[in-house]
């Protein structure tokens, strides 16, 4: 079958354009140089037809494990040709520029090549977290007003659940196409009567490609739209600017792509410089430090909690790990404490690459690498990106005073009918939520998110910095701390600890870590409760759901 033509514009979807925020409510948007983009581009044609026409279709783009052991070699090539026939299918399906396409599956070469069949339709990717329950599915499935899912035959049992209660409430009908299945509505079968190339629908470096839920540790998930040029900044500007990725790069981590964080660092960074990349449906650290060695990967990415689990794995099977191809290690998507970073340091020879980002910005905003990184601040903002530290008046605070972080540049919050967006953006600025110190250098240095500042008895007690120092008792594997009311001092500190394997709880050791805290940061701040506990309450990225901890307490 031929590669079809561009639809004509009565065939565009424009609910994605249509919710965008008003303009006034907009942050400031600085794109210039290196962000400037040609008004006409797609992200599936800069990233992955472009690799192919310019000759670096043999190269391998995926490598992933192979059901019977071994691994497979994924080329840009067939990359291409695979996303090329879902597109296809898509088209026929009813999928049109602008259509709103939920994913759901597994890291994998199968989910990467139905993100860029995606875009190469014009369409817009929802991609969901595997671990997402039907009725979970079904908010994120009426916020985008999806149309068209796809999804792993594994996982096909929630969305079909979900998709029937969206049509039972709200009257729509979402087609849905399972990989890995034989039954109708098999997408294999309807790709094999493809085999042409799919001609990637030209889009407006404006137009909306990506639809990222936000992945709800304070609750209700909103909706962040991002255009084709987003993408590509991410990639111009943290991946290329200060992690400096190279085509004889391998990523590898855990992120899902569903989050920008994977996204990101597993697929659009080594694929903006025909680099190659290591997907794995699900990992532990031990089998993580594995295929590291097993296929030579040299950028990491996980959350630090994960970081820890294999910093101490290191430590205690010395000779068991190789870790000497990794150049890079990079961590977000919660504070990195100076204990993990020095635990990780002490196990591999590697400094932590720590940076914080947020989904309404798509990636990475500051970061430091290299001779660059200082103790205990996360670094410098990516270059295009400005950051400020402001009082609740939004207006800037001295240096080296407790603030809101503050930050615009080329990218920016932008919510699907979302009212939540003037409380995230004001008077210009991304306000993300975080309380942050900035020095006379310019690092930024992270004291908590805004909701987890305890005020006790007058005092600011960063969450993070308790944790910090509590992490630093080798009786704990994992912890978390949040404020609990109190009469007398309005809030106290509670720790809610995971101890590392064989050490009991009680009295005594609440004492100890009491004490241990005492001793490592300013006695203030030492946790007047402490609750050992088997878990700890984290979404599907990994990151810690202290406001459930706060609910429970």
């Amino acid at each position: 079958m031929s590669a079809p033509a561009l639809l004509p514009s009565a065939h565009v979807d424009t609910f994605a354009r249509d919710h965008l925020p008003p303009l006034h409510e907009w942050p400031v948007l600085h794109v210039a140089p290196p962000y400037e983009y040609p008004a006409q581009c797609n992200v599936a044609e800069v990233l992955l037809d472009r690799a192919v026409a310019e000759g670096d279709g043999e190269r391998v783009a995926i490598v992933s494990p192979h059901a019977e052991g071994g691994w497979v070699h994924t080329s840009y090539a067939a990359l291409q040709r695979h996303a090329d026939a879902i597109a296809h299918v898509l088209v026929d399906d009813g999928v049109v520029p602008g259509s709103r396409v939920l994913l759901r599956g597994f890291n994998g070469p199968e989910l990467a090549a139905a993100w860029f069949a995606v875009l190469k339709t014009g369409a817009i990717a929802v991609t969901t977290m595997p671990m997402l329950r039907a009725t979970e599915l079904a908010v994120v499935m009426h916020q985008a007003r999806v149309s068209h899912a796809l999804t792993d035959a594994r996982l096909a049992e929630e969305l079909d659940a979900a998709v029937q209660g969206v049509h039972t409430e709200h009257g729509t009908t979402v087609r849905c196409r399972h990989w890995g299945t034989a039954d109708a509505h098999d997408l294999h079968m309807r790709m094999a009567m493809h085999t042409a190339p799919f001609a990637t629908v030209p889009t407006s470096q404006d137009d909306v490609c990506l639809i990222a839920f936000t992945s709800g540790t304070t609750g209700v998930p909103k909706g962040c739209l991002h255009f084709h040029r987003d993408v590509l900044i991410m990639c111009d500007g943290f991946a290329k600017q200060v992690l400096r990725i190279s085509r004889d790069d391998r990523c590898i981590g855990t992120p899902p792509l569903a989050f920008t964080f994977g996204l990101g660092g597993l697929l659009c960074f080594p694929m903006a410089v025909r680099a190659s990349t290591v997907l794995l449906e699900r990992t532990t650290p031990e089998q993580l430090l594995e295929t590291i060695a097993a296929t030579h990967a040299t950028i990491s990415f996980t959350a630090p909690t994960f970081y820890r689990h294999m910093a101490l794995a290191v430590q205690q099977h010395p000779g068991r790990f190789d870790t000497s191809s990794l150049r890079e290690s990079v961590s977000a998507g919660e504070a990195l404490p100076d204990a993990t970073r020095t635990l990780w340091r002490d196990a591999t020879g590697l400094e932590m690459l720590d940076g914080i980002g947020a989904t309404e910005l798509i990636h990475i905003f500051i970061a430091a690498a290299g001779a660059e990184v200082r103790a205990g601040a996360i670094g410098k903002p990516v270059p295009g990106y400005e950051v400020a530290i402001l009082d609740d008046a939004l207006q800037p605070v001295p240096s080296g005073t407790v603030g809101r972080l503050a930050v615009r540049g080329p990218t920016g919050c932008r919510y699907l009918a979302d009212d939540r967006q003037r409380q995230y953006v004001q008077h210009g600025w991304n306000l993300t939520g975080d309380a942050a110190v900035m020095d006379d250098d310019g690092y930024v240095h992270f004291k908590a998110r805004t909701d987890d500042l305890i005020i006790s008895s007058g005092y600011n007690i960063g969450a993070p910095e308790v944790e910090s120092a509590l992490l630093t008792h080798n009786a704990i594997m994992e912890c978390a701390v949040v404020g609990v009311p109190d009469e007398e001092r309005g809030q106290a500190v509670k720790a809610f600890v995971v101890l590392a394997q064989g050490v009991q709880g009680d009295a005594a050791l609440t004492r100890a870590l009491q004490d241990h805290v005492k001793a490592t940061i300013a006695p203030y701040k030492y946790p007047r409760h402490i609750a050992f506990v088997a878990a700890l309450p984290k979404t599907d990225t990994g990151k810690l759901q202290r406001f459930r901890l706060r609910e429970d307490a």
